[in-house]
């Protein structure tokens, strides 16, 4: 624009003959005008740019409005389904729940009435015992002899006490039998099952030793092992078990991917440098196993940890292998030291929880123990279970494992059959009723020797509780808590 100007004041000073002045006023006139028109020009083309902008925002807020509105319909079609839904629903689950409840009352019923039978069945088995002899008192037998007239019979001399029996064969007898059956690879493995509470369903396996001498006599876990550790035997002992349980583990798992084992590790292992070594090697090439193989420790050795099996243990524990602890004597127990420690299964004797003469002494009510090590990562498993009222009780304490004689007794394992031998049905899942059939002698061969298989299998202990109680522990359970 202000060359235009410029040009128009040049033009009229040159052509039409104005002077300079006048040009220079003409061409700020028409500087002046072409400045207006522009500025009147832009105004109206950015009214109009405005216009269709607020059209095109006039369009959208209608556009969103109408999609609201259509959510809002969707929306009330949906809760109006809902609610005749749920009306259906309760139409439907509200005679179930008064069947459910109808069920509860004839289980009730039929729990009494088991418990009566159970009760007449006792007081019948008590009226047909004969009755205990009644011992005479000393003013009967006075009168008898006086009525009689016989001669006082001389009262019986006091037996002499039986003096203890001593043990068969001396400790060091006891070592060399030990030594010669470690030499010569005369070591059994035991299998019992810890199952799933309630369902009873085979979870892990807890494997024992036993020795044979060379006549095949067996030698049990507590025959053996003091002399084993006074001897320095033991870690060479829990080297061939730990073995045995990786080849035994390994054909399990192809069975089913879900079962474990419990391995019993001796003190003495732990604080032998050279034979942990051995072990540490081995497991350390077996890691991959380390989830399904649990290394077991009593509760006094992991409370007299000195620093190198405390070294043992962690080195144990980073290599991804986890801890149980058994033979608990007392429920004085710290959670995060031990799951800190690698713990995550701790055992207990079932007389143990259920004793209410221990529960002022301790330092947790046993109800509460499972809940308290289950927030560690550590479960609860009650072992040495011998009845069902056991059971019924332990179910209270929410008690996830239970291992004992009523479930399964330990059955030995063929050298030649391999994890069959105990039972292939229980390694891939089966209750633990399975487990309780013979073994079988079908399976496939090991790589260990054969040896024979125990003629005898462990009884269960004289003081198991008769399962005829078992009713009235369903009784009370059925009644609720008092």
């Amino acid at each position: 624009m202000v060359l235009i100007a410029a040009s128009l004041g040049m033009v009229l000073y040159t052509v039409a003959g104005l002077r300079p002045s006048e040009a220079a006023i003409i061409a700020l006139a028409a500087f002046t005008f072409l400045i207006l028109y522009n500025a009147v020009s832009m105004r109206l083309k950015d009214r109009s740019d405005v216009g269709t902008q607020i059209a095109d925002l006039s369009r959208g807020t209608a556009d969103l409005a109408r999609q609201v509105a259509e959510f809002g319909r969707r929306l009330a079609a949906l809760e109006g389904r809902s609610a005749s839904a749920e009306h259906v629903v309760n139409s439907r689950v509200d005679p179930l729940a008064g069947e459910i409840n109808e069920l509860g009352t004839l289980m009730k019923q039929l729990a009494v009435s088991v418990a009566a039978h159970d009760d007449a069945l006792i007081a019948l088995a008590n009226v047909a015992a004969p009755p205990p002899a009644e011992v005479a008192s000393p003013q009967q037998i006075t009168l008898l002899q006086r009525d009689v007239s016989i001669a006082p019979t001389p009262a019986p001399e006091p037996a002499a006490p039986v003096p203890p029996a001593k043990p068969p064969v001396a400790t060091a007898a006891i070592s060399k039998v030990i030594r010669a059956a470690v030499d010569a690879n005369r070591i059994d493995l035991y299998l019992q099952p810890i199952v799933t509470l309630p369902q009873r369903k085979v979870r892990y396996y807890e494997v024992m030793s036993r020795l044979r001498d060379e006549d095949d006599k067996i030698l049990t876990a507590t025959e053996f092992i003091e002399a084993a550790e006074s001897s320095g035997l033991m870690p060479r002992i829990d080297n061939q078990v730990l073995l045995r349980c990786v080849q035994v583990l390994r054909r399990l798992l192809v069975r089913n991917k879900d079962i474990g084992l419990f391995c019993n590790i001796a003190a003495a292992t732990l604080r032998d440098a050279d034979m942990f070594k051995q072990c540490l090697d081995f497991l350390d090439a077996n890691r991959a196993l380390g989830p399904s193989l649990v290394l077991e420790f009593r509760q006094s050795t992991f409370r007299g940890l000195g620093p190198l099996e405390s070294e043992h243990l962690a080195a144990l524990a980073q290599r991804g292998f986890r801890f149980s602890i058994d033979n608990v004597t007392d429920l004085r127990i710290e959670p995060r030291e031990l799951a800190d420690r690698g713990v995550r299964f701790v055992k207990v004797p079932a007389a143990l929880l259920l004793d209410q003469n221990r529960i002022s002494t301790s330092d947790i009510h046993p109800a509460d123990l499972s809940d308290l090590l289950g927030r560690f990562g550590i479960d609860l498993v009650a072992e040495r279970i011998e009845g069902e009222r056991a059971v019924v009780d332990l179910l209270d304490y929410d008690v996830r494992y239970g291992q004992g004689f009523l479930f399964a007794p330990p059955r030995p394992l063929r050298a030649d059959a391999g994890p069959g031998g105990v039972s292939d049905q229980v390694a891939m899942g089966q209750d633990a009723k399975d487990a309780k059939a013979e073994p079988k002698r079908n399976g496939a061969a090991t790589a260990q020797p054969a040896m024979p298989t125990a003629r005898a299998t462990p009884a269960p202990r004289a003081d198991a509780t008769p399962r005829t109680v078992g009713s009235a522990a369903l009784l009370r359970r059925a009644a609720g808590p008092t």
